[in-house]
């Protein structure tokens, strides 16, 4: 038997050409004949098959195409081969192989609409998850021997003590830059001692806590989503549940109760270096002494500022927590699935913190902390 499709082209005198095809005409076999078929110019009267030894839908579709294209009879077929011709005939292959794209003015609205749409799951899920927790704490509150304490003094060594130095010296550095910038502007006014208020109200209110919660949500959130996805992922969640262990008692509620608490720890830390490095650019660059900053930090900034920045705190804890343990708990399928959801743990986190502060901002100055 031969191991590959052949053509041989006859002169059949005033009929044109003769197309004889023999061998395998299968889809391992017809490689090599079949851009020579498609390119043959000659007229073609007839396409001998006498010679084909076997045929499947592809080497029949092979031949109804060189047969349609010089407008050619097909004989010498076998049975087999007449069944498959026959339903291979009236097969167009000559369609746009591109898929259909609608135009742009289309397109957008389409695609807003279904991401609109699939935010809707996304809500769900993430009021849903809100009520495992609920669920979970209420459990661990009933039966106080299971709080896992390890757990949660392990996460708040992870998420503040460790995060104490990358947050300090940010701090640090973002109130030098608030100090040495205001300065410059407020020195056209002559009004440069106005840059203790502006470090201390803008550091205590605002940036001490939103910064921090930034850092927090790209460090620790991060880290959460992708340390429950991967658990996710190698299904020892599932196990934990086999075994009859709450994974949101055991891995969620320690991580959101270990950045809720120390967010204000941290939020508090951040403000207080915030200021002292705007005390250092006044006593360097503005003739403001160091001791004398600070105390002027204390009869400038009003005490309700400082509540303003702890009550702010945990609750951007509480959220970027929320986020990663939420995002963690979804990931499925493949590894690629963490660095997915890890991602879109740290956006959704730090998105969330700054809508919230600005609400918050709203909030305070409506109740007169403004």
């Amino acid at each position: 038997m031969q191991d590959a499709a052949h053509y041989l082209l006859e002169d059949a005198g005033e009929g044109g050409q003769r197309l004889v095809l023999s061998g395998l005409l299968t889809l391992p076999a017809i490689g090599p004949i079949e851009r020579a078929l498609k390119a043959i110019d000659g007229p073609i009267g007839t396409v001998d098959l006498s010679g084909v030894e076997e045929i499947d839908t592809v080497g029949a579709w092979l031949v109804c195409r060189a047969a349609h294209a010089h407008d050619s009879e097909i004989t010498g077929a076998s049975p087999e081969a007449r069944r498959l011709l026959a339903a291979m005939r009236d097969i167009d292959a000559g369609g746009d192989t591109h898929p259909h794209r609608l135009p742009v003015w289309e397109r957008v609205p389409t695609k807003l609409g279904e991401h609109v749409f699939n935010a809707r799951g996304g809500i769900f899920g993430v009021v849903g998850f809100f009520g495992q927790i609920l669920i979970g704490a209420g459990s661990l509150l009933r039966h106080p021997s299971r709080f896992p304490f390890k757990a949660l003094v392990h996460q708040m060594e992870l998420v503040g003590v460790s995060a104490l130095p990358i947050i300090g010296l940010m701090s640090f550095l973002i109130g030098i830059v608030i100090a040495q910038q205001g300065s410059v502007q407020l020195q056209q006014f002559g009004a440069e001692a106005l840059t203790v208020n502006l470090v201390g109200r803008i550091t205590l209110r605002e940036l001490g806590v939103l910064m921090t919660a930034i850092m927090v949500a790209g460090r620790s959130g991060s880290a959460f989503a992708a340390q429950i996805g991967t658990m996710k992922l190698t299904e020892e969640i599932d196990a934990m549940r086999t075994i009859g262990i709450s994974p949101i008692e055991v891995l969620v509620i320690p991580r959101i109760l270990a950045a809720t608490f120390m967010m204000v720890l941290l939020g508090f830390f951040a403000a207080m270096m915030a200021i002292i490095g705007g005390a250092v650019v006044g006593d360097l660059t503005l003739g403001i002494p160091f001791l004398t900053f600070l105390i002027r930090i204390q009869e400038v900034v009003p005490v309700h500022d400082l509540w303003v920045g702890l009550i702010k705190a945990p609750v951007f804890g509480l959220i970027v927590a929320l986020a990663g343990c939420f995002h963690g708990m979804q990931v499925h399928g493949n590894s690629e699935e963490v660095g997915r959801r890890t991602t879109m743990a740290v956006v959704s986190a730090i998105f969330a913190v700054i809508v919230l502060d600005a609400f918050f901002a709203v909030f305070f100055t409506e109740i007169g902390w403004g």
